[in-house]
């Protein structure tokens, strides 16, 4: 099930409660599909990544490969919100200085460095870089991959696109407005307006950062071509946060493709594990009335440590079982 959904999809989402494992099933999902001869883009967007230790290679902003098959390959990414940040501010400040006088240049850089650090400034960077990587790879690559924060870091995040589209829309609409006007001034009086040039480049960025939010809205919201897995273990705490998740994401327009209900405790390997798988039973069965038309997979625990190319192999063979 989930290997015929990496086939499927072009975007896939992991997340769930911290510490149940999404970064070992996001890997194990790149992993198979790479396998199954396909090119792959493996991004974790949480700031305490651990992707790169998982498969034992440093990873930065840009793609590394750390997994190559016959006809396949994983490229991974850790999105550096420190790069993230400068890269937009930047970009940012550029366009400023380019419509302020040079007398407000200094006091507009001392804005921007503040602003880095305000509320919302880090979600804010850090999803353009979620949508420039979906715009940028979605044809370069036949499945990316999106190794998740923990799960209220990430709802809000996939909730910000409507919320940004909205206020880069009434940027745009404030930028008609004082255009017109401006045309009608120059119109009274004869004069060139010597910013109607860096106006008309501040209306193509938000024009261009508008429909970019717009294309990654509609790319997650399309149950076609996007899924969300959502990972949690048989415990009453990950259960519950899990069953909420899937509600979210639901309000949100997103398809829950899949449940994987990770770490699975055997049965049959002494009486303590037997209890423990009793008490995981009771909880997957609430799990399930909470989400009963979700596909759901189990996975076992297992004996090593996710660390290094062999463990995501062997973590993935059971994907294709699951």
């Amino acid at each position: 099930m989930l290997l015929k959904l990496a086939d499927e999809r072009r975007v896939l989402f992991v997340g769930g409660k911290g510490g149940v494992g999404k970064t070992s099933v996001a890997s194990a999902l790149a992993l198979a599909r790479a396998r199954d001869n396909g090119r792959v883009l493996l991004v974790s967007t949480d700031p305490a990544h651990n992707l790169g230790h998982l498969w034992d290679v440093a990873l930065s902003d840009a793609a590394t490969r750390v997994f190559a098959a016959p006809e396949g390959f994983v490229d991974a990414v850790e999105i550096d919100p420190v790069s993230t940040i400068e890269r937009h501010f930047a970009a940012v400040g550029a366009t400023m200085r380019k419509l302020l006088p040079e007398r407000l240049h200094r006091s507009a850089n001392q804005h921007l460095e503040l602003a880095k650090t305000a509320p919302g400034s880090h979600e804010s960077a850090v999803l353009e870089r979620i949508a420039e990587l979906i715009d940028d790879s979605i044809d370069a690559y036949d499945l990316v991959v999106f190794d998740t924060a923990p799960s209220g870091h990430t709802l809000h995040l996939l909730s910000l696109p409507e919320q940004l589209s909205g206020w880069t829309e009434s940027l745009l609409a404030s930028r008609s407005r004082s255009e017109r006007f401006a045309a009608a001034a120059r119109g009274l009086v004869g004069a060139e307006d010597p910013e109607a040039a860096a106006d008309s480049e501040l209306r193509r960025t938000l024009v261009s950062r508008r429909d970019r939010f717009s294309r990654m809205r509609d790319t997650v919201t399309d149950a076609t071509a996007t899924g969300f897995v959502v990972v949690t273990t048989a415990e009453k705490m990950p259960v519950a946060e899990s069953a909420d998740i899937v509600r979210q994401l639901r309000a949100l327009g997103i398809d829950v493709s899949a449940v994987v209900v990770n770490r699975r405790s055997p049965s049959d390997a002494g009486p303590f594990l037997a209890e423990r798988r009793q008490h995981e039973d009771a909880g997957l069965q609430l799990l399930r009335q909470h989400v009963s038309d979700v596909p759901m997979a189990e996975l076992p625990l297992l004996v090593r440590d996710m660390t290094g190319v062999a463990a995501v192999e062997e973590l993935a063979a059971l994907l294709a079982v699951a």
